[in-house]
């Protein structure tokens, strides 16, 4: 096993602190007010929350006044897929919720949707929610229980396969009803604006993108409409999430936004030539791995791939010997393993397993030769062990 050094590949599970956020982190330290506190200190807090409020909804191509932070991207899940919206002070009813057969476990579980009002939408075999299906559903709704609301995530979140949300957003529209967008696995590897999108709300999480843990946004694209808060108290966040705000981990949040934003073009141009490096050598070292979502529009900085005859257990076992670290799909279960929804969505069988390999900021050619190297080795013993089976 190697002891001396890690390569962490998996930054689609969680970005290691970004150093210019540690350095924000610890002069926050010192911001001591509460952000709605009237005195000097209060309003230095609030002055800081503001300025976080305003690189977030940069990000995002949104405003600064639509931005609600909560706890992170599961909260805000939560917070938005309500059967009860507000249009000012009157109730709007929303009759049944729709997502794609690929979202994360947050908005597949429905929020605060009965099962019975939840309808998941397929998707085609290329990993890309399927249109035809999405106006089948929207057409058949019935609008006497209220409006449809839809969920379409932006990038996949296990294979970076990126989504048609634009041409989802018409469908959606036309048919009078509300779109909202997991965009968590998207900003800070696409450019992102929620108005070219359509997107009613949008949903990010801080510690995707280099950020601290525990906080993320729900972003709208206007405040007429708007779901009714999760949480009650003492009605922060203009009364949508109550709660004193998590100040610290908010600026933190605000500028690994300023910095995704930033360095947008560059990393994705970097990045893209160690994915390419990546999976050509994967492909010429055996030749039968799928790379799920090869030929579709992806990020560029994820990889999922299946080497026939290795299990998921298996094989993130194996890297993690040979000291990288990979994931075998979403890191949302507790560590467990299990078969991945999003294949059986695309048509593959689940049973086959996958693994995640995913790049970001601080990720070298050094880290990819350091995972070719592991993937020779793990290619070669399979082989053997189908050979003598």
């Amino acid at each position: 096993m190697n002891t001396t050094t890690r390569t962490y590949l998996d930054w689609n599970a969680t970005a290691p602190l970004l150093p210019a956020v540690r350095a924000a982190l610890v002069l926050a330290l010192d911001v001591q007010g509460n952000p709605s506190s009237v005195h000097k200190e209060g309003r230095a807090a609030r002055a800081a929350l503001d300025a976080a409020r305003r690189d977030v909804a940069a990000l995002v191509g949104g405003q600064a006044a639509h931005v609600v932070f909560t706890s992170g991207a599961t909260e805000a899940s939560n917070l938005v897929l309500s059967p009860v919206f507000k249009m000012g002070r009157a109730a709007l009813s929303i009759g049944h919720l729709y997502v794609s057969a690929i979202e994360h476990p947050a908005i597949r579980e429905g929020g605060r949707f009965d099962k019975a009002h939840v309808t998941e939408i397929a998707v085609t075999a290329d990993g890309l929610i399927d249109l035809a299906a999405l106006g089948a559903a929207l057409a058949s709704h019935d609008s006497t229980t209220g409006l449809p609301i839809v969920a379409v995530m932006l990038v996949n979140n296990e294979t970076g396969i990126i989504q048609p949300v634009a041409e989802a957003a018409r469908l959606v529209h036309a048919a009078g009803g509300l779109l909202v967008v997991d965009a968590v696995q998207a900003v800070g590897r696409i450019p992102v604006d929620i108005e070219a999108l359509g997107a009613d709300f949008l949903i990010i999480s801080s510690h995707k993108i280099g950020g601290p843990k525990g906080v993320g946004a729900l972003i709208s694209r206007g405040e007429v409409m708007m779901p009714k808060p999760l949480i009650h108290g003492g009605g922060q966040e203009k009364g949508h999430r109550s709660g004193t705000e998590n100040t610290l981990a908010i600026i933190g949040f605000g500028v690994a936004a300023a910095e995704a934003a930033r360095n947008l073009e560059t990393e994705n141009t970097r990045l893209k030539g160690l994915q390419v490096q990546l999976e050509d050598a994967m492909r010429a070292l055996a030749p039968d791995v799928i790379v799920h979502g090869h030929d579709a529009a992806r990020v560029c900085n994820t990889t999922f791939f299946t080497l026939p005859g290795l299990k998921s257990e298996t094989g993130q076992i194996a890297f993690d010997i040979e000291g990288v670290a990979l994931s075998a799909g979403a890191a949302c279960s507790s560590g467990k393993v299990g078969e991945s929804h999003v294949l059986t969505a695309m048509g593959h069988d689940p049973k086959l397993g996958a693994l995640r390999i995913s790049l970001g900021a601080a990720t070298t050619q050094a880290d990819i030769e350091k995972a070719i190297a592991a993937f020779t080795k793990i290619a070669g013993r399979r082989k053997l062990t189908v050979q003598a089976a």
